[in-house]
């Protein structure tokens, strides 16, 4: 299942709207990607969600 390592953000369930208000169901699927980080001097691999790969990165600097 896509799930982010860092925040756990996974697919959430909604609907799509048309014009005369008719709902079908869609899903929101969270914007994962992979990234290489250092933990403990050791490089590792993890799937983190965009938000979370910005929050590290303000933290670093």
């Amino acid at each position: 299942m896509a799930k982010c390592a860092n925040c756990g953000k996974t697919t959430t369930f909604g609907h799509n709207r048309s014009f005369s208000m008719r709902a079908t169901n869609r899903d929101f699927k969270p914007n994962l990607q992979k990234v290489t980080l250092l933990q403990n001097g050791h490089k590792v691999k993890k799937v983190l969600c965009a938000k979370c790969i910005k929050a590290l990165g303000k933290s670093a600097a």
